[in-house]
């Protein structure tokens, strides 16, 4: 069995590299070890079809606000195992917070749009042999992009965004067996954006939280992280960026008390939406 493993992640990692899928700055060995790793450790990953077993991609912001917001320990205590995927080389955190020592392999370690479009788009093994069918061995995916995502300098890059997610949703469709929670960027601190680009971000968080991209689509649901770092008085400078109380000096990272704040409603947010599709599904109400 172990010999039959590691020639599927020899074959997996060969068809990585040609299609430039290898890891950024690691190369074909690392590439190989990692999906060796996650092939071997499919067995520990498991689910019970109640939609407990979740993972969290993410990068620094998401990172912070797990660890600050104490959101790993709030799904623990409601039952949930909490799984979290940062960049490659942090690799994929188990439910007990420690790291499995192996990473997924996001294409190109972007979590941009135009990144999370190329991931949804790879093809669903029953094998973790892409970083999808890593992701999709869970059965509530929550996913966001960071801060540079709301850096939204003109109407056809909003435009763009939307039809990635138009995209995505798609594929999530495919899926009634999983729910998928769509995490809005945060807004960027004022040092680094004006008062259009901050409009558009928040034009794009409104959108992906509006009926027109959620109703039909009963296993998805959005988070809207930008509204609560943003600021929302129509009479601040600041209007649609980090909130003055929410960032330190030029820095778009949300601080501490951001990441104590909102922690707790993330959680929340993932328990909810899981009760809500169970809801559904009794009532027979999961067909897109």
């Amino acid at each position: 069995m172990f010999i039959y493993l590691v020639l599927l992640a020899i074959l997996a990692t060969v068809l990585a590299v040609v299609a430039g899928l290898a890891f950024r700055g690691r190369g074909i060995r690392m590439a190989l070890v990692h999906r060796v790793r996650a092939l071997l450790d499919q067995r520990n990953i498991t689910s019970s079809g109640d939609f407990t077993n979740v993972i969290f991609l993410h990068h620094s912001t998401g990172r912070n606000l797990i660890n600050q917001g104490r959101v790993r320990q709030r799904l623990t205590a409601a039952g949930f195992q909490f799984w979290d995927h940062d960049y490659n080389w942090e690799g994929l955190i188990r439910p007990d917070g420690t790291r499995t020592g192996y990473s997924y392999g996001i294409p190109d370690d972007n979590t941009d749009p135009d990144g999370l479009a190329r991931l949804f788009a790879q093809h669903v093994y029953s094998w973790p042999l892409n970083a999808f069918s890593g992701l999709m061995q869970h059965e509530v995916i929550a996913f966001k992009s960071c801060f540079p995502a709301s850096n939204i300098t003109s109407e056809e890059q909003l435009q763009q965004y939307k039809t990635w997610y138009l995209g995505m949703r798609a594929v999530m469709d495919r899926y009634p067996d999983h729910v998928f929670i769509v995490v809005t960027p945060p807004p960027l601190n004022p040092a680094a954006t004006d008062a259009e680009t901050a409009a558009r971000a928040r034009a794009f968080a409104n959108w992906l939280k509006s009926d027109e991209f959620l109703a039909g689509h009963p296993n998805v649901f959005t988070f809207d992280f930008f509204d609560l770092l943003a600021e929302g008085d129509p009479s601040a400078p600041d209007l649609n960026m980090l909130r003055a109380d929410y960032r330190e000096g030029k820095d778009s990272h949300p601080n501490e008390l951001a990441n104590q704040t909102i922690g707790p409603l993330f959680a929340d947010f993932i328990i909810e939406a899981v009760q809500t599709y169970r809801t559904r599904l009794a009532a027979g109400d999961a067909t897109p």
